[in-house]
C-alpha cells in the first residue's frame, strides 16, 4: 500500500476513534454535491498535497488546505485502488440518483409493465454503486464484475417486482399488505443486493492490515463481516426511507386538504422521500466506520500465525 492510498488508510484508521456523531458530520461534508463537479486537476493537487504530507492525519488536521484535500480525496478516490471513482457513483451522487427511484418504485400502479423501468433503473444503479464502492483489494477480472452485476440486477428486479405481481394477481386490497409488502421487499432486496453484488469478497477474501498499513493477508471472514455490515446499513437506509413517506401519506389522505387537492399527495410523498433519504444516507453511511476493525483471533489460522497484532483492519467499503 503506497502513496495517497497509504495516506487515506492512515486517516481512516485514525477515524475509528470517532463517535457516530463525528462520522455523521464528516459524511455530511463528503456528500456535498460540489464534490461531483471537482475537476481532475483539483483532485490531483489534493492527492499531491497528501503525498507530501504523509502525517497529515496526525499533525495537520487544523490546516484548512489539508482538510480540503482530505474532503476531496475521500469523496472522489477509492481507498483500495487509489483510482478516481466515476462521478455518477461517488457517494455524493447516491441521494440524487436513488431518491427519485425509491419514490417511483413505491407508487401504486394498475399494471406491472409500468413498474419494470423504475425497478430496473434502481437496482442497476445500486448494484453498480455497490460493486464500485466495495472493497477492491482482491483480484477480479472486468468480465467477472459485469457477469455478476447482470445476474444481480436481473434477480433483484424480479424480487422487487414480486410484491406488485402478488397484489395484482391476487387482488390484495388490504391496506397493510398493499402498503407494507413493497416496503418490506424493498428493504430485504436492497440488503441482499449488497450481499450478492459483493459476493466475491467473502469467497476470495479481502486484504487485512496492521495499524501501519502493512498487508498481512487475505481474509474471507473479514470480507464476510464487511459485506454484512454494509448490507445492514443499506437495509436501515431504504427501509426507513420507504416506511416514513408511506406513514405520512396514510394520514395525509385523511385530511381535508387532500380531498380538495388530490394531486398534492405526489408532491408530499416525493418531498418526504427526499427529506428522509437526505437524512438517512449520512446516517446509514455512519453506522459503521469505513475502515473495519476485527480481532485477529477471529480470522483464519494462516493470518493469525503471520502477525502478533491483536487486531487488524480492512476497508469495509460504502
Amino acid at each position: 500500500m503506497m502513496g495517497v492510498t497509504q495516506a487515506i488508510y492512515n486517516f481512516l484508521v485514525a477515524a475509528l476513534k470517532k463517535s457516530f456523531v463525528q462520522r455523521f458530520l464528516q459524511w455530511m461534508e463528503l456528500l456535498d454535491p460540489t464534490n461531483l463537479v471537482l475537476s481532475i486537476e483539483k483532485i490531483e493537487k489534493s492527492r499531491q498535497l497528501l503525498l507530501t504530507n504523509q502525517d497529515a492525519s496526525r499533525h495537520d488536521v487544523e490546516d484548512q488546505r489539508i482538510q480540503e484535500a482530505w474532503k476531496r480525496s475521500l469523496s472522489t478516490v477509492h481507498p483500495d485502488s487509489s483510482k478516481l471513482i466515476p462521478v455518477p457513483f461517488r457517494p455524493a451522487a447516491f441521494l440524487p440518483f436513488t431518491a427519485p427511484m425509491v419514490f417511483l418504485s413505491l407508487l401504486s400502479v394498475k399494471n406491472l409493465k409500468s413498474m419494470i423501468l423504475p425497478q430496473v433503473s434502481f437496482y442497476t444503479y445500486t448494484t453498480a454503486f455497490n460493486i464500485i464502492n466495495g472493497n477492491a483489494s482482491y483480484n477480479r477480472q472486468p468480465y467477472e464484475s459485469i457477469l455478476l452485476g447482470t445476474g444481480v440486477i436481473a434477480s433483484s428486479t424480479f424480487f422487487g417486482l414480486l410484491p406488485r405481481f402478488l397484489q395484482l394477481r391476487f387482488s390484495l386490497n388490504n391496506i397493510l399488505t398493499r402498503k407494507a409488502l413493497p416496503v418490506v421487499f424493498l428493504t430485504q432486496v436492497s440488503a441482499v443486493n449488497v450481499i450478492a453484488s459483493r459476493s466475491f469478497e467473502p469467497s476470495r477474501g479481502i486484504e487485512v492490515m496492521d495499524k501501519e498499513g502493512n498487508v498481512i493477508g487475505y481474509s474471507r471472514k473479514a470480507g464476510t463481516k464487511a459485506v454484512k455490515d454494509t448490507a445492514t446499513s443499506r437495509a436501515v437506509l431504504f427501509g426507513t426511507s420507504a416506511f416514513i413517506p408511506e406513514v405520512f401519506s396514510y394520514f395525509f389522505k385523511r385530511t381535508q386538504f387532500f380531498q380538495q387537492y388530490p394531486w398534492s399527495l405526489w408532491t408530499l410523498k416525493l418531498s418526504c422521500t427526499i427529506l428522509v433519504m437526505g437524512l438517512m444516507v449520512p446516517v446509514s453511511f455512519s453506522i459503521f466506520p469505513q475502515t473495519g476493525q476485527i480481532q485477529c483471533s477471529m480470522l483464519e489460522k494462516e493470518i493469525q500465525s503471520a502477525t502478533q497484532e491483536p487486531e487488524l483492519f480492512y476497508n469495509r467499503g460504502v
